[in-house]
């Protein structure tokens, strides 16, 4: 197996928590090492790797791979001179802040000749995966409406300045929004039509901070919604067809663990307490079903997995860039509805 030479463009939390555990895991990655521009920790974790001073230093060593997570507002700048430099690119949520951007990218990518993946790894959370099972399955009959919370009750400003300074990458519409986007058009594909209200809730914040997003399909109408003043939290998944319902809590246990250190495996990682299993209750070859439904297995290595397929094997990336095109194009459509107040059309 030749092994992808990966560099990390910082080695803050995204770095340390969603990237290198499953880059230093996998056997088909190399972790080379990452961009430090302040602190040197990445070589506290992973002694053999390097700290890069700078973007040219790391662009010009022997690196096949190289993952884009800083602050969005520099994802284009960044992925853009990686896409020249001849490397493959994984770009973190908000792909971009614009949808030219984004077609840029793609548009790059394309003429270069390399992978260019968006990491949504919330398509692998195991609630997620789970609710998907359900509407393949067509255990619902024909959707009529779905509705996605993101749900949190923090009511005190990020101390990550970028989170918080007004900018274009700023905001929980490109933070939380791109998760529950890209869930919502992984399931259903593009909507017609959005409606949006997005709001600034927290006293002396300066950026967005909630979302309600209404996506127009045909035949039916999805919701997502994300806050910080939510304490008592109702499902995060609630999907009604019409032979009936699913409604499953948010429980991916992998963000956490991974904050814990724990480090990932093919075989536990990712399972969900019994306690947030989905209820689903529908008709089933004329019976009526009333009960739990067991949780599937979560796993962040499957995505890192379909990048090394992509890669080695010239597959579609896991997440494509056109996957990330589409996302900014929801979160333009929204901005331009909550300001206009009115449904703006695709």
């Amino acid at each position: 197996m030749q092994k992808i030479r990966t560099a990390l463009l910082s080695y803050g939390m995204s770095g340390k928590v969603f990237h290198a555990p499953f880059i230093s895991f996998h056997k088909g990655f190399e972790l080379i090492g990452s961009w430090e521009r302040s602190k040197k920790l990445i070589r506290e974790d992973y002694p053999s790797v390097k700290s890069y001073a700078t973007l040219e230093a790391l662009l010009e060593d022997d690196v096949d791979l190289v993952i884009v997570n800083t602050p969005v507002e520099t994802h284009y700048e960044y992925a853009k001179k990686v896409l020249l430099a001849g490397k493959h690119a994984i770009v973190e949520k908000a792909f971009t802040t614009t949808v030219a951007q984004a077609q840029e990218l793609a548009a790059l990518a394309k003429e270069r000749g390399v992978k260019l993946a968006v990491f949504q790894n919330r398509r692998w959370d195991s609630d997620f995966k789970t609710v998907q099972k359900i509407i393949l399955e067509k255990k619902l009959g024909d959707i009529v409406e779905a509705e996605f919370h993101f749900d949190r009750y923090n009511p005190l400003l990020s101390p990550k300045s970028h989170k918080e300074t007004v900018n274009s990458g700023a905001g929980i519409l490109k933070d939380l929004g791109p998760h529950l986007i890209d869930q919502a058009l992984c399931l259903f594909g593009l909507p017609e039509s959005v409606f949006a209200d997005i709001r600034i809730t927290r006293e002396h914040s300066l950026v967005d901070d909630y979302l309600d997003i209404l996506l127009y399909y045909p035949d039916f109408r999805v919701r997502l919604k994300a806050g910080f003043f939510v304490r008592e939290t109702v499902s995060s998944f609630m999907i009604h067809g019409k032979k009936g319902s699913f409604l499953k809590p948010r429980g991916d246990v992998q963000e956490d663990d991974l904050k814990l250190g724990k480090k990932p495996n093919l075989d536990t990682w990712g399972k969900e307490p019994k306690s947030k299993e989905g209820t689903l209750h529908t008709e089933m070859e004329n019976d009526i079903f009333n009960g739990k439904v067991e949780t599937l297995q979560g796993n962040y290595y499957d995505y890192f997995d379909g990048v090394y397929n992509s890669i080695s094997n010239d597959t579609p990336e896991p997440v494509n860039a056109q996957d990330g095109v589409h996302v900014m194009q929801i979160i333009e459509a929204a901005i331009q509805s909550s300001a206009q107040k009115r449904v703006i059309d695709l």
